[in-house]
């Protein structure tokens, strides 16, 4: 049975080039990287667009979200949950011209999803933690950890320098938390290799302190590091698979 095309309106077309950019990194860790895609239904259409992904190596999921129009086809009515490839996605998107005012993606054809797609985070529940330090004491503890990386690599005997002993390595690093948080270094890693730990500095009022909105949360037994350009998730007892090298 052939399923009926569907077919994505960007509520605003500068959230389709960072979607475009989210799915650019992510194929950068793994060209064949996978995502699933999330959008609510309902006769008035619109809504949200949530796009799930694992960037290779970084055992954690990162989470991107685009507001949607509401076309008038009745497909793009129905809810939608489905996994495809990054790259057709990505493809979809950079099809449309930059100078569109309304921005469209054809959906790709589903794939068969990864086993983490098949285990997200939880809707809703999510509260606040306290604890998460301000930008700068973040992106100093990520610039330490990712400095105590490369002299320890350094360190190696050429013979000594394998995978499995960078990987020893970049485990002990990357599981250490976050200041007083539960959060492990590998998430906020995660988030700068994506771009969602860019500065927002029309989001500071004059005058005021260069911190950033970010907010730790957590709901059952994740954790969800949330800032203005997406999510990265974890479960508290880890992803499973590979440690994050830096590149």
């Amino acid at each position: 049975m052939t399923m009926p095309v569907r077919t994505l309106e960007f509520a605003d077309p500068r959230e389709a080039d960072d979607l475009g950019a989210f799915l650019a990194r992510l194929i950068h860790y793994d060209r064949a990287a996978a995502v699933r895609l999330q959008a609510g239904g309902g006769a008035a259409g619109g809504g949200a667009l949530a796009v799930f992904g694992r960037p290779a190596s970084f055992e954690v999921l990162a989470i991107r979200t685009a507001r949607l129009g509401a076309p008038d086809a009745p497909q793009a009515q129905a809810p939608l949950d489905v996994t495809v490839s990054a790259g057709e996605l990505l493809d979809a998107i950079d099809a449309g011209s930059a100078e569109d005012t309304v921005r469209t993606a054809v959906v790709p054809a589903a794939v068969t999803g990864p086993p983490w797609a098949g285990v997200l985070p939880p809707r809703g529940g999510w509260r606040q933690v306290a604890g998460l330090p301000g930008a700068e004491s973040v992106r100093r503890a990520l610039a330490v950890a990712v400095a105590e990386f490369r002299a320890r690599d350094e360190q190696l005997a050429p013979g000594d320098r394998t995978r499995s002993a960078r990987d020893r390595i970049g485990r002990e690093i990357w599981s250490r938390t976050l200041g007083d948080t539960h959060l492990p270094l590998r998430a906020v890693h995660a988030a700068q290799s994506l771009g969602f730990l860019r500065p927002v500095r029309a989001l500071v009022p004059a005058g005021a302190a260069p911190e950033e909105p970010w907010a730790l949360l957590e709901s059952g037994g994740w954790l969800r590091l949330r800032t203005a350009f997406g999510s990265i998730a974890v479960r508290r007892s880890g992803l499973g698979g590979l440690t994050v090298t830096p590149a």
